[in-house]
């Protein structure tokens, strides 16, 4: 059997598909394994792009329809035309719909009026391969270039199987696709690796199709058939990918020197704070919730692997949440390699200053550890189990540990009111130093979170979000059942608090770049040299031994009693309202942070190189590398 695996648009062009590698490995696990070809449309589609139009459609554009366009759709609008046969279908009313969401379109129309004829180009690449089997894996915007493309293999070879897989499968969403679209034949939902070697048997006639775990497909009479839930994959099934496809392909790309590749590489599944605590509005790993992890010997060597063979040293961890025992025992094991790898993370935001370092010095440059907010109740609606405390702790001692962190400020939680925001509106200019959220952005109803789910938590209406009227030519219940987002009525806050929050981000993000908090200890009095956008450039000393400490105890956040306890037993004698009084004091100054009781410092022990030079630089004592 020769089997042909497709990633259309809109994968990124910097890194390879991570299902088609894992299929590509795991299809050596079948009786007769096949030979398996990968065919990487996105990199096609981008090529083809340049060249249509004259070199005015760059890589650069493809990525801003791949990275941002995924909140409308925009890239799935890309191809909707073909997919209906009507070049005319919404052709007109969709840019209607963006500037209404005040959105760039980018040069999304440009690029649509090429969408045919790569589609054509496309299958005819494919067909010349002479495949017995196409299998497509489709997350996020890649369902409608490939529905489009899956069509016009179908008419051209109606014999030739069609596969469906991938996070726009998960139940109900391939079900829905299957009986929609009836030139695809088969869809297989949930995780893939043994699914995918029991459709490629049940092919080769060697077991039943019944058997196929997660799979729909077509009874005699026309009608769909689903078996089964998958259920989960055991970890040791989960092989190491098989990049070797998606490699010679760049290598032979146009956009190729427009591109710096980056490893993805998957060591867990599920979440292990989502197995007690989902966070109320996160959608993600469907109905593999369930926590499992390869050993940090089986990662590094994996990676190991990896990395020799293809002499990339980026990598992308995609795991959702990083295996709490991988700090202790797979980065330093990284560290020791001495291989100057970088690497991304999604991590807890509860982690302290040394597992930090520990990041740091594993050549951890990017981490997105789910700060969300920095108001601890909304963060207790969203049940994060953390406090708005340890959130701004995190962004301070990832200023002194050189790391990036990725983030949104989300808002529109059933319960949260004007309280929740004003008060850290109110601080952020104290936060300027540390690094910004991306924006302040109103979430989205995702399905198979816990508000989707239950709509006793408040979002008691929904529809399938706008954009997809504008690419399924299909009826609303149908088009329900296929989309990932959905529309329902606001909650939350609104109106002048709203554009209060989305100003004191923006002003935050252009801003902090030239700013830059950071003490130094000098026996027992601390110096703190302000240079932060918005203050006084400034040099402000703590020369009262119990305040110097009770401001280094505020590394890590406490309440006013604990700070008190905490002194005494340090032999510091300072009464409770003495500290308040202090407390009111720093925080005016914009020192500290506070929200629910608790305090945490804002100052860093070292200066960033990338902010001007400080009040008295030379007294900071070594400076940090760059970021």
């Amino acid at each position: 059997m020769k089997m042909l695996l497709v990633s259309m648009p809109w994968n990124l062009l910097e890194t390879p598909s991570l299902p088609l590698g894992l299929l590509r490995a795991r299809a050596r696990a079948c009786k007769r394994p096949p030979e398996v070809i990968d065919y990487y449309g996105n990199l096609r589609w981008a090529e083809y792009l340049l060249d249509r139009s004259m070199g005015t459609i760059t890589a650069q554009d493809y990525s801003y329809v791949a990275n941002w366009g995924v909140w409308h759709g925009m890239g799935d609008w890309v191809f909707a035309g073909v997919l209906a046969g009507r070049p005319d279908f919404h052709a007109h009313d969709y840019p209607g719909y963006l500037a209404g969401r005040r959105a760039d379109p980018g040069k999304s129309a440009a690029m649509r009026d090429h969408a045919a004829g790569f589609i054509t180009l496309a299958a005819a690449e494919i067909l010349a391969h002479e495949p017995d089997l196409v299998g497509f894996s489709s997350t996020f915007q890649q369902n409608v270039p490939s529905l489009a493309l899956a069509r016009q293999l179908k008419d051209a070879q109606p014999d030739l199987p069609i596969l469906f897989g991938g996070g726009n499968c998960e139940f109900p969403m391939g079900p829905a696709l299957h009986r929609n679209f009836p030139f695809i034949d088969y869809v297989v939902s949930g995780e893939a690796e043994i699914a995918f070697v029991a459709l490629l048997e049940a092919l080769s006639g060697e077991r039943d199709i019944a058997g196929v775990p997660g799979l729909t497909w077509r009874g005699a009479d026309g009608r769909s058939v689903c078996n089964g839930p998958s259920g989960l994959v055991p970890v040791d099934l989960i092989p190491s990918p098989d990049y070797s496809g998606w490699f010679g392909a760049l290598g032979r790309s146009q956009v190729r020197d427009q591109v710096q590749p980056r490893l993805l590489f998957e060591a867990a599944r599920g979440c292990w704070w989502g197995e007690k605590h989902q966070c109320t509005f996160c959608g993600l790993n469907g109905s593999a919730m369930k926590f499992r992890a390869k050993s940090a010997d089986d990662v590094w060597s994996a990676l190991a692997d990896l990395v020799t063979r293809h002499q990339v040293l980026d990598i992308v961890m995609v795991e959702n949440i990083m295996d709490k025992s991988h700090a202790r025992d797979l980065l330093p094991r990284i560290r020791n390699a001495g291989w100057d790898l970088r690497f991304y993370y999604e991590v807890k935001a509860n982690l302290r200053r040394d597992q930090l370092a520990l990041f740091s010095d594993a050549g951890v440059s990017h981490i997105q550890p789910g700060i969300e907010s920095l108001s601890s109740r909304v963060l207790a609606l969203m049940d994060k189990g953390v406090h708005a405390t340890a959130n701004v702790q995190v962004l301070r001692d990832c200023e002194c540990n050189q790391l990036t962190v990725d983030w949104n400020f989300l808002y529109g939680f059933p319960g949260e009111d004007e309280a929740d925001y004003l008060a850290v509106i109110e601080q952020i200019p104290a936060l300027v130093h540390l690094q910004p959220p991306a924006g302040a952005t109103r979430i989205i109803l995702e399905r198979f979170s816990p508000y989707f789910e239950r709509p006793e938590l408040g979002f008691t209406e929904r529809h399938a979000a706008e954009f997809y009227q504008y690419l399924y030519d299909l009826p609303a219940s149908e088009i329900f059942d296929i989309g990932y987002q959905f529309g329902t009525s606001a909650h939350g806050i609104t109106g002048a608090t709203e554009e209060a929050l989305a100003a004191g981000v923006a002003w935050w993000r252009d801003n902090y770049l030239g700013s830059s908090l950071v003490y130094r200890q000098d026996g027992e009095a601390l110096h703190i040299y302000d240079a932060r956008a918005g203050w006084p450039r400034r040099r402000i000393t703590i020369d009262k031994p119990a305040l110097a400490a009770a401001y280094l105890l505020l590394m890590t956040p406490h309440t006013v009693s604990g700070m008190v306890r905490r002194l005494t037993d340090q032999g510091m004698e300072s009464g409770e309202q003495e500290i308040r009084d202090w407390l009111s004091w720093a925080r005016t100054e914009g020192l500290i942070f506070e929200d629910a009781g608790r305090i945490v410092a804002l100052a860093t022990d070292r200066p960033p190189v990338r902010a001007p030079r400080p009040l008295l630089a030379q007294d900071h004592g070594a400076g940090a590398s760059a970021r």
